[in-house]
């Protein structure tokens, strides 16, 4: 568990009672201007860089952004290099963007079309180009009806075929089902070998941590080239191995660390915290938009998800950034046919508004299993780390695949991919289909014969067994998304549901809430069983993240009709209502609550009665530790500096008149202090050291700061009611503000005192502090 606490004092962490593991990545020691009050600059190396586990300070860094701003518009006129200058700065976020659009797109549909055939590679190979999975080995042939265990490609050999050329009777099943195995075994050990090895920040989903970061948490490497990589390869040989995860969640991830690298080519992005951000909000858009082929799904997932800080420029860019993604990967066809995603459908028949029901029904059902699996999850992960079992990721990770693959194999909609079993769910049954699940009867096209029912206990026992080995899957030490595994519990129970209405109106169409709309001459079918399932899909999903608007638009992008948005934004709604009444946190919010991670939700009402003066640290203003504009030594300083681990200090008048004068970071104070020794000549301990514009002559030489010091820092009085201040930390990014009765100093209010305060609150009195 990574217990942080931030700004008040130094940075406390410990990863399973280890500090953290910083992994080859982008780490820039940058030079950054800081004048507050004019147009000068002076660069300091160091300053403006935050350390490791930190908050950064947002209005800080958008100050500093705006005067270079103002700087290089300054200077504009004063030669054509200034001008040219003055035009990349204006047009480099577009071209930033523009260029992680084009890579995500790129990684995405390799990442695609690996998995695709190391998944494929478990049953069997194309002996004339083994790089080819069985679609596309099959194409080579003119077959394109291709079915898992049908033999009827014969340019594709399964592994029994291989080894014994035959694919029937019980030698070849168990040929077949240890193979699955062994490929099985082998992909997750790679994953979780190179993740334990180069990269551990890669396992996971990502997005809890991304959530945090964009909400201005530091944490390097974790956005890393090594990551990247890492994260690239293992995403495809865990969902090749079987396990029950996805790759659309960790593609949020993947996407937000190429945001991270490419932005460090323009410094208005790299070297400043908090406009780097608004890059990694346009990346994690880009990254559900190839996850899904839903652009605007992805910026809304963007704004609504993760995003902290998304001002009206960010939204245009980062749907710029989401349409090249999609565009690029598109291009390239991962899939081989004129979609971008894998599970995509289209129905043609109209909703009965008395379907309502049931989708609400659905909605209902979703938030009742997304909270049985987010509790059980969290459970789990509690055990993990607090037991034996975190020690050995890898064995684990074994373990798990080892369980999941002997259970899924005997039945086939577990054995197949989870979106080939999701594309299943949600299709139609034509004259082409095969499947068990349209086994109907030819006297009349919507009676349901019995291979629909064998095929209905299939999918209740796929269905346990997805839920089950999910719950133990998320949060093993290998890159694991949710996304798809949810969408598959609710394909499965909404598949069932609509067998069932789809039953119901063919043996009973004249039931008055049927509307006269079945058992009409020549009608074959009112219900559509498909679309019950993307209901059910997109209620388990909305139930387990909490997503509503960008959701319900991820999904109508899947399947290209708009006639649908009202079921699945009823179903969408009751599944968070649900959720929400049955446990507040959905699963990204819980697994930051796990970790420890500072994060203020936006989304959540505190109501309370405290005030300023109640929160604020310390209790007495005389054991305030702060800097004197202009009577402490040098040697003063480096005593308190070596005596506190505070962040930053208030500047006052003086030690009896404590008024408040600005504010000064630690890590600033420090590096000024390093480069005045080195520079500085005469500077002695006895120096004093000024924070204000110094005229006489002084001995020995004085050291000057006034450069680092922030004059306008945030500051509230101390009767300001906590909600006002909460809301402050939240909508303007604060790290900390300034405690002050009639102008004079009393403490501060950092970060981490607003989120112990929220804590003990919620533990003392749940029911009149958290209201969604």
């Amino acid at each position: 568990m990574i217990d942080i606490t931030t700004s008040g004092t130094m940075t406390e962490r410990t990863l399973n009672q280890r500090s953290p593991i910083n992994l080859p990545g982008i780490d820039v020691i940058f030079a950054a201007t800081l004048n507050f009050g004019s147009g000068e600059t002076e660069d300091i190396p160091g300053i403006g860089q935050y350390e490791d586990f930190h908050t950064i300070d947002w209005q800080r860094d958008i100050a500093r952004d705006r005067q270079r701003h103002r700087y290089i518009l300054k200077r504009r006129q004063n030669s054509f290099i200034d001008l040219i200058k003055s035009a990349h700065d204006a047009w480099s976020g577009w071209l930033c963007v523009l260029l992680v659009g084009l890579v995500t797109g790129t990684v995405a549909a390799i990442i695609d079309i690996g998995t695709s055939w190391m998944s494929d590679l478990k049953f069997g190979i194309c002996p004339q180009a083994f790089w080819l999975n069985m679609e596309q080995c099959c194409w080579s042939s003119n077959e394109t009806s291709i079915e898992l265990d049908k033999g009827n490609c014969s340019q594709w050999l399964y592994w029994s075929e291989f080894l014994t050329s035959s694919n029937y009777g019980t030698f070849a099943y168990i040929i077949s089902y240890l193979f699955y195995i062994a490929w099985a075994l082998l992909f997750a050990a790679l994953a979780a070998g190179l993740v334990r090895m180069f990269a551990p920040y890669a396992c996971g989903s990502g997005v809890p941590e991304i959530k945090t970061i964009l909400s201005g948490f530091i944490i390097r490497g974790y956005l890393g080239k090594w990551t990247l990589l890492i994260k690239s390869v293992g995403i495809m040989m865990c969902v090749s191995a079987g396990l029950s995860l996805g790759k659309e969640g960790p593609m949020v991830h993947i996407a937000s660390c190429i945001g991270n690298i490419l932005s460090y080519l323009f410094p208005k992005y790299g070297r400043n915290e908090a406009k780097k951000r608004e890059i990694l909000s346009a990346a994690a858009a880009a990254g559900v938009s190839v996850a899904f082929g839903a652009p605007i799904g992805g910026v809304l997932f963007s704004l609504e998800e993760v995003s902290y800080y998304f001002p009206l420029k960010t939204l245009w860019r980062s749907f710029f950034c989401a349409l090249v993604a999609a565009f690029v990967l598109s291009s390239i066809n991962p899939f081989g046919n004129e979609h971008s995603v894998m599970f995509y459908v289209e129905y043609h028949r109209p909703w009965m508004f008395f379907e309502l029901i049931p989708f609400i029904g659905l909605g209902i059902i979703g938030g009742v299993i997304a909270t049985i699996f987010i509790k059980c999850n969290i459970r789990w992960c509690r055990f993990r780390k607090s037991s034996i079992l975190g020690q050995y990721p890898v064995l684990e990770v074994l373990l798990l695949t080892a369980v999941t693959a002997v259970l899924s194999y005997p039945n086939p909609y577990t054995r197949m991919g989870t979106s080939k079993l999701i594309y299943l769910l949600f299709s139609q049954c034509d004259v082409s289909s095969h499947d068990g699940l349209c086994d109907y009867t030819t006297e009349k096209a919507n009676v349901a014969g019995p291979g629909v029912y064998t095929s209905m206990i299939l999918l209740s026992m796929a269905f346990i067994l997805k839920l089950v080995t999910t719950i133990f899957t998320f949060g093993i030490k290998v890159p694991c998304g949710l996304f798809i595994p949810s969408l598959a519990m609710g394909g499965i129970t909404g598949r069932i549901v609509g067998i069932f209405m789809q039953q119901l109106a063919a043996k009973h169409p004249h039931l008055w809430f049927f509307d006269n709309s079945c058992g009409l001459p020549g009608q074959e079918d009112c219900i559509t069983p498909g679309l019950y399932a993307m209901v059910g899909a997109a209620a388990v999903l909305g139930g387990v993240t909490r997503m509503t608007v960008s959701l319900v638009v991820i999904m109508f992008e899947l399947t290209g009709g708009v006639r649908y948005i009202v079921p699945l934004m009823a179903a969408v709604m009751a599944s968070k209502w649900v959720g929400d009444a049955l446990g507040k946190e959905g699963m990204y919010d819980a697994h930051i609550q796990l970790n420890g991670y500072p994060f203020l939700d936006s989304k959540e009402e505190i109501v309370h009665t405290a005030l300023a003066a109640d929160v604020m640290q310390p209790r007495r203003a005389e054991s305030l530790n702060v800097l004197t504009q202009s009577s402490m030594s040098l040697e003063d300083i480096e005593i308190l500096l070596k005596e506190t681990e505070h962040n930053g200090f208030p500047v006052v008048i003086s030690r009896e008149s404590q008024y408040l004068v600005g504010y000064v970071l630690r890590r600033d104070l420090q590096l000024a202090i390093e480069n005045a020794k080195r520079t500085i000549d005469g500077l002695l301990p006895e120096s004093l050291v000024f924070f204000t514009d110094v005229t006489q002559q002084i001995m020995p030489s004085p050291l000057k700061l006034k450069k680092i010091l922030d004059m306008a820092p945030i500051t509230i009085t101390d009767q300001t009611p906590m909600e006002t201040v909460v809301d402050m930390f939240r909508k303007l990014g604060l790290r900390q503000t300034l405690v002050t009765h009639n102008g004079r100093l009393l403490g501060v209010i950092t970060k981490k005192d607003i989120l112990r305060y929220i804590k003990q609150v919620d533990n003392e009195d749940p029911s009149s502090v958290l209201f969604h």
